[in-house]
């Protein structure tokens, strides 16, 4: 399967500043095990030491967030959108 992955600015350094890539897989970890062999690093970005999606990190399979589906095995359909979005903070 092959999905369009999103990429945020603070990632494009991995991917040659392109904002959007193509990976394959079935599943979310799939997709991220392909994109770490196409843009070596980009995983330890994505995934903390013990191999979930960082605390401030979220990846979306079309309009749902894995979180609240499958996690890492939450399945990507051939054509889907992946999107790799960091959280943003802050307050006054």
């Amino acid at each position: 399967m092959s999905a369009s992955v999103r990429v945020p600015t603070i990632l494009r350094t991995y991917t040659n500043d392109a904002a959007e890539v193509t990976a394959d897989g079935a599943t979310v970890a799939d997709v991220l095990d392909d994109l770490e062999a196409n843009y070596p690093g980009i995983r330890a970005r994505i995934l903390d030491d013990a191999g979930k999606v960082r605390r401030f990190v979220n990846v979306y399979v079309g309009d749902e967030d894995v979180r609240f589906e499958k996690g890492l095995q939450t399945e990507v359909a051939d054509g889907a959108k992946v999107s790799i979005i960091p959280a943003v903070a802050g307050g006054c």
